[in-house]
């Protein structure tokens, strides 16, 4: 199901109403670009540690925008064994314009076209995104509201907002209390904002909202001043459905979170800081594993090195490669969400939420026989689930970076990658970290850092890229690759060994000339 602004006003969309009861939620966003052109020097690369992937990424996050969150929310079924359904939506998101909130942000060339191949609906995104503001953002809009020092600041919306005054003006000075002029086709912030900007320019109105008018009334000073203060609660509550209007997606993420359901995704690292600087707080400049203090949700990793895309890994744990196929959960959809059943919709973050999600039950089952034994029967439940997948809790990968994966709940997991390389050159002056790169890239891709003036470490993920190279450069006449061994290569320990060996020497000659002397 597609859910732009209309329809998340108009009703709740099913994932909202089914969350708490659920038992896990798949999760997959989309968005404005990737990663930032940056220079050479702040591209990630496996040699990054965590502290240093972080600060590269974070510059991209607060450049780039989500333009669309895919939730694909499974619950059990009542009465029927390991039974599931999925009610998947695709949420269209806009950041909120509204008074002092004019947000930034950038789109990527290559991620719009990647979006467009697969039918992104960028008319939905632009036209129809539902508004979303973080904590930061939400306290000054309610201070500037709630204090009256609200200001319309879109050209757009002053041109609008202006004629608006300009046709209430006119009608004012014809009018008599208690007469009442309509404004049609308020709906939304505009509805709000018309509101606002009359009843602060015009002290002898007052207005009133009604399905998407706006009714405005001619009254008097005194029964202006008694529809302020009689009002009381009525008027906060007018104040603070302007602010739930302008949270837009924001409430039902803050649902999302305090449910403290298990969620799962395909390499989402980034959708989780995504989400902490859309939703949550800004990220933090430095301290870069407190980001994930935003809730303690349990997140599920899912990782597979061998194959190309998720679309792939369903396909085979659905085909008779899986063993367990035939006692695996069935999944069925729900009401509205029933096209992902007929068909593949790749890269559309609904259906991407909802490959996460089957995928993990299907997994889960599959590890069920490794643990017991024997091919798990139809009867297993998502409890049961959860106990073979606690190894896998709170582990999120990295696609580049020096460790294999982040584990928010303990110290990270050794490095599983292949080992560095060194390469010495000779009869090559000047050489360059680029120019290095340009030399393996045919063969295959590696990491370049330069270590001294003529040696470079190689780093890349694939083991058999290191095979290879040892095997072809093994002869080659200006290029020498070997295996890096720390204390054999290292500078520093190199400079260490040398300060020793002077500082060992000059003792030892100090030691002969006592000796010597008479």
């Amino acid at each position: 199901m597609d859910v732009g602004a209309d329809e998340f006003k108009r009703e709740p969309p099913n994932a909202a109403e089914t969350v708490i009861f659920a038992s896990f939620a798949g999760l997959d966003i989309e968005f404005t670009g990737l990663r930032s052109n940056l220079s050479r020097f702040q591209q990630i690369s496996l040699f990054d540690l965590p502290s240093d992937w972080y600060l590269k990424t974070r510059q991209s996050i607060q450049q780039f925008s989500i333009c669309q969150i895919g939730l694909s929310v499974f619950s059990s079924i009542e009465g029927e064994s390991n039974m599931y359904i999925a009610h998947s939506c695709n949420f269209f998101l806009f950041p909120t314009t509204f008074g002092i909130l004019d947000t930034e942000f950038s789109f990527q060339a290559s991620s719009v076209q990647f979006l467009n191949q697969y039918g992104f609906n960028y008319n939905k995104f632009l036209k129809k995104g539902i508004p979303y503001m973080n904590e930061e953002q939400e306290k000054k809009i309610k201070h500037s509201i709630l204090t009256g020092n609200w200001k319309v600041r879109s050209t757009l919306d002053k041109d609008q907002v202006k004629v608006v005054i300009d046709e209430v003006t006119r009608w004012l000075d014809l009018a008599k209390e208690g007469d009442q002029i309509t404004l049609p086709g308020m709906a939304g912030f505009r509805a709000f904002e018309v509101q606002l900007v009359l009843r602060q320019a015009l002290p002898n109105i007052w207005t009133v909202l009604r399905d998407q008018e706006v009714i405005v009334k001619k009254v008097s000073l005194q029964h202006r001043w008694y529809l302020e203060h009689a009002s009381g609660d009525r008027d906060s509550c007018w104040k603070e459905e302007i602010l739930l209007s302008a949270r837009g997606f924001s409430v039902f993420f803050q649902m999302l979170v305090q449910a403290q359901k298990p969620l799962v995704g395909h390499n989402m690292m980034m959708d989780l800081l995504h989400l902490h600087e859309k939703f949550f707080r800004p990220l933090p400049e430095i301290k870069w594993n407190q980001f994930h203090v935003l809730a303690p949700v349990v997140i599920l990793e899912l990782h597979f090195p061998r194959v190309s895309n998720l679309l792939e890994v369903y396909e085979v744990l659905s085909s008779n490669l899986n063993p367990t196929k035939d006692s695996a959960p069935v999944i069925v959809h729900g009401n509205k969400c029933e096209k992902y059943a007929k068909t593949k919709y790749p890269h559309e973050a609904g259906y991407d939420a909802f490959l996460c999600g089957s995928v993990l039950l299907k997994v889960a089952h599959l590890l069920l026989q490794r643990v017991h034994g024997h091919v798990p029967t139809s009867e297993s439940s998502f409890p049961q689930y959860l106990d073979v997948l606690a190894p896998y809790v709170n582990q999120v990968n990295l696609i580049r970076a020096a460790v294999p994966k982040i584990n928010f709940a303990g110290p990270d997991f050794p490095s599983i990658r292949p080992p560095i390389l060194i390469l010495t050159v000779r009869r090559w002056p000047g050489v360059s970290e680029q120019q290095v790169y340009g030399e393996f890239q045919n063969l295959c891709k590696f990491d370049v850092r330069r270590l001294t003036r003529s040696q470079f470490l190689l780093l890349t993920n694939k083991f058999k890229d290191v095979r290879s190279v040892l095997k072809d450069y093994r002869c080659h006449p200006t290029l020498q690759v070997s295996l890096y061994r720390y204390w054999r290569h290292s500078p520093n320990v190199n400079c260490v060994l040398q300060v020793c060996s002077i500082v060992a020497a000059w003792a030892l000659l100090g030691f002969l000339l006592g000796r010597s002397s008479p």
